[in-house]
């Protein structure tokens, strides 16, 4: 078996590109609404939603428990997948912020950007990327949010650096 850092992320690509397309077919870890359910999203919040925005979340806790986002701040969702946190973050953050998505898998962004149209969210975008090197202009965000990517980076220390780089000096609070 290949272990070279390019075959790690073909193998890791391949898998979430098959979880956007046939998410019923994950065997290997909980996805879907109850998966989130289970994790702390509220069930009003997830059951809400249409299926195609809920059936391939991977996550693997809440962001939103641990801090609250305002109107008008702009969100960065790493590892955004198909789309749930963002949506979400979206709504939170109202039509003054702005939501900016980026996943390396280009099933998972275009998933996401159909279900953010469904939805009517015109504050949230979904950019095809690489976590080590962010799509992104420095100091263009005030939050960063993750839900389990940092374990799929081969370069932790580089996507930290990514996310410092482009986040905004700001109240600690």
């Amino acid at each position: 078996m290949d272990r070279s850092p390019e075959a790690i992320r073909a193998s890791i690509k391949e898998r979430y590109a098959n979880l956007a397309r046939s998410p019923e077919s994950e065997q290997g870890f909980p996805v879907g609404p109850e998966s989130a359910k289970s994790l702390g999203y509220p069930a009003a919040e997830i059951d809400g939603l249409p299926n195609s925005v809920t059936e391939s979340f991977a996550g693997v806790g809440n962001p939103f428990s641990l801090a609250e986002l305002h109107a008008g701040e702009t969100v960065l969702d790493l590892g955004s997948g198909a789309g749930l946190d963002s949506i979400l973050a979206a709504r939170k953050v109202g039509p003054s912020g702005k939501v900016i998505g980026v996943d390396f898998s280009p099933e998972m962004i275009e998933k996401a950007t159909r279900n953010a149209q469904a939805l009517g969210l015109p504050n949230v975008v979904f950019h095809h990327g690489n976590l080590e090197s962010l799509p992104l202009g420095s100091t263009t965000v005030d939050v960063a949010v993750s839900n389990g990517v940092f374990n799929l980076c081969l370069d932790k220390p580089k996507v930290v650096g990514e996310v410092f780089r482009v986040l905004r000096a700001g109240d600690a609070s």
